[in-house]
């Protein structure tokens, strides 16, 4: 459909594949990609495979399945997940998501998607990350939505609209699932809340009324949990640097980030999908007014995703050593403790300024997961 509203923000049609494949195959950071990920003798198989590939699903099961899995076993001591039940083959969801990583987060579901047989899900991605025509290419093949970011208030909710269009067209029309974080950007913190801004943008464009229009989203909370933090140093680092004064990001930062999140030790690995939310909007007032309304489906979806954290070693431990008790002592150990130290100390070296403020933010970042999930209990 040339020229349609869509155009900007949509993934790459079937038709335009063939070209961004070819266009990836022969760019110098794929190369880089496939030195990191595969032993040579198998890179001219899979850019050869690339040239010829036609279709997204093609590079998703060839090409990013096995891309992504072997970043999760050189990275990550395991991979789990729960809560597949909760999918049905012939619905789509809109998988709402706590947000740690900038990559892995969507491609780690996508990959349990696949190899459990079910359709993966487009994935909405800030058009401040689309960094390169390489990362766009890599990204459209991989049904990226991209949401624009920046804009007066009037071309903002444009574009909020058009998005909200988009993304009630792929799930209730064309039965796609889609992939969005809960808020604006990582957790940088440690507490997964979901932005009532989000939800607004998905009811711009509805046909009835709220609890209806929701239900026809399919709203499924889902959690990702990383025993070590993907750039828990840089986090730390923003939230410190955001208390003293205006956080300005340097010109490689995102990229760094993206980079960072793949090759950083994350130890075990989680992700739950929660049930979808339908059963429970039915229980809401739909004569609240429009923001508190919100902010009872926000306060529902975040119970959900704090309730399916898996709470690892590192988080307890973070969770005695702020408040100075020994009430989780049995679910860590000494090895634990050395980690954690390791990378607190890391932290503090990395950043120019208070050695107690900075360990009080970064504790706050593993440990807020078990205060979360203690108060949705």
């Amino acid at each position: 459909m040339p020229g349609n509203e869509f155009d900007p923000i949509r993934p790459y049609h079937q038709n335009e594949i063939p070209a961004a494949f070819n266009r990836i195959a022969s760019n110098p950071h794929f190369q880089q990609l496939l030195n990191y990920i595969f032993p040579p003798e198998k890179h001219e198989e899979i850019i050869n495979g690339l040239k010829n590939y036609s279709t997204t699903e093609n590079f998703q099961k060839e090409v990013m399945k096995p891309v992504i899995r072997s970043i999760v076993q050189k990275t990550a001591t395991s991979l789990t997940f729960s809560g597949i039940e909760n999918l049905a083959h012939d619905k789509a969801n809109i998988f709402i998501a706590n947000h740690r990583d900038i990559l892995l987060d969507s491609a780690i579901l996508n990959l349990i998607l696949i190899e459990n047989n079910f359709n993966t899900c487009e994935i909405t991605w800030g058009d401040n990350l689309i960094i390169s025509t390489f990362v766009e290419d890599i990204g459209k093949s991989n049904k990226m939505i991209t949401v624009f970011r920046h804009g007066s208030p009037k071309e903002m909710l444009k574009n909020s609209q058009i998005l909200s269009k988009y993304i009630r067209r792929s799930v209730t029309r064309n039965n796609q699932s889609v992939w969005i974080a809960q808020r604006k950007g990582r957790s940088k913190n440690g507490t997964d809340t979901t932005d009532m801004s989000v939800l607004k943008m998905l009811i711009l464009t509805r046909q009835n009324g709220i609890i209806e229009s929701l239900k026809d989203l399919n709203i499924t909370p889902v959690t990702i949990s990383y025993e070590w933090e993907p750039c828990d140093s840089l986090k730390v680092r923003e939230l410190y640097i955001s208390e003293q004064h205006e956080y300005i990001k340097d010109k490689n930062e995102d990229m760094d980030s993206i980079l960072g999140g793949v090759v950083s030790e994350k130890g075990r690995i989680h992700l739950h999908i929660g049930k979808p939310i339908n059963d429970e909007l039915d229980g809401l007032d739909a004569d609240l007014s429009i923001n508190k309304f919100m902010q009872k489906i926000a306060g529902l979806i975040d119970h959900h995703i704090h309730a399916g954290y898996k709470l690892w070693p590192s988080n307890y431990l973070a969770c005695d050593l702020l408040t100075g008790t020994t009430q989780f002592a049995k679910k860590y150990d000494d090895k634990t403790r050395e980690k954690l130290n390791q990378r607190l100390e890391k932290t503090i070296n990395m950043i120019d300024g208070d050695p107690l403020k900075i360990t009080d933010l970064f504790l706050r970042l593993y440990a807020n997961p078990v205060f979360n999930q203690l108060k949705a209990e």
